[in-house]
């Protein structure tokens, strides 16, 4: 039974979920909830924006100011609800195919900007509601429905093409290590600037069958063996990562962001003229 801290959190009426049993992104939903209820975060306080995919069907569970927007643009969303309302806590929820492929470039460029948000990445590497074709973050040799003699492609490593890009805080958890990615969550949205929190999720009913891992335990043991801290991984070769997930905060600093220099130029601009 669910504690009932969570149901103030949760719009009841649209509950059971669409999702299949076992799947990750029930897990996601409820550390995200955990990291809300330790806020004690004021639901009209909050805007939670999705995009479309299995993992974007969270918008209709969270009883927030919600917004289930257009595939891939769920940051563009979000980019316009926090400037138009700045004291609102705004955090995006979505999966790798959404975020990083059709919303790629949205996702770049908002890291670039510092944008004062928080990003949930569900990653369960495949794209689970359209029939399980491989996306930008399916390891290679791996198989889906569009790569039944393995994926040729490199994947993406969402942590470090959030640094890369400009992010301040980016942090990597799995949903067997469901309370630490409700601390770096919590984490993400008190910081200042824009949160990437990565959770490596499962879809045992795509990316684990068309891997030999169906049921939903297997995914689990999988994360659970193959987490490391990222000071472990410092002492690993290239050979020795491949198949490692390496969990941890990669970066938290603070500075100055898209918000702070929007209102300094408005100020400016009132004020008579640009300095």
């Amino acid at each position: 039974m669910p504690s009932e801290k969570y149901f103030n959190y949760l719009r009841k009426d649209r509950m059971t979920h669409v999702w299949c049993p076992g799947c990750g992104n029930g897990i996601v939903m409820k550390s995200f909830l955990e990291a809300a209820n330790n806020l004690g975060l004021d639901k009209n306080k909050v805007a939670v924006v999705s995009g479309i995919g299995c993992s974007s069907r969270v918008t209709g569970y969270l009883d927030f100011n919600t917004m289930h927007t257009l595939h891939g643009r769920s940051i563009a969303f979000a980019t316009g609800v926090k400037l138009a309302r700045p004291d609102l806590d705004v955090i995006v929820m979505g999966g790798d195919g959404d975020m990083l492929a059709i919303g790629g470039n949205h996702f770049i460029h908002a890291c670039r900007r510092n944008l004062d948000i928080t990003v949930v990445i569900f990653n369960n590497s495949i794209y689970g509601m359209t029939g399980g074709q491989y996306s930008p973050t399916t390891p290679s040799d791996s198989l889906a429905s569009t790569a039944p003699y393995g994926n040729i492609e490199n994947q993406f490593d969402p942590v470090q093409l959030a640094i890369a890009s400009g992010a301040t805080y980016v942090a990597r958890s799995t949903v067997y290590h469901f309370l630490q990615t409700a601390k770096f969550i919590e984490k993400g949205i008190k910081h200042k600037g824009i949160s990437i929190i990565e959770v490596i999720s499962n879809c045992h009913t795509y990316f684990g069958r068309y891997n030999s891992m169906p049921k939903p335990a297997q995914l689990h043991q999988y994360f659970k063996d193959n987490t490391i801290s990222i000071s472990k991984s410092k002492d690993m070769s290239k050979e020795e990562l491949k198949g490692k997930i390496v969990m941890g905060e990669f970066i938290n600093e603070d500075k100055a962001g898209y918000l702070e220099y929007y209102e300094k130029m408005r100020e400016s601009v009132v004020n008579g003229g640009v300095k």
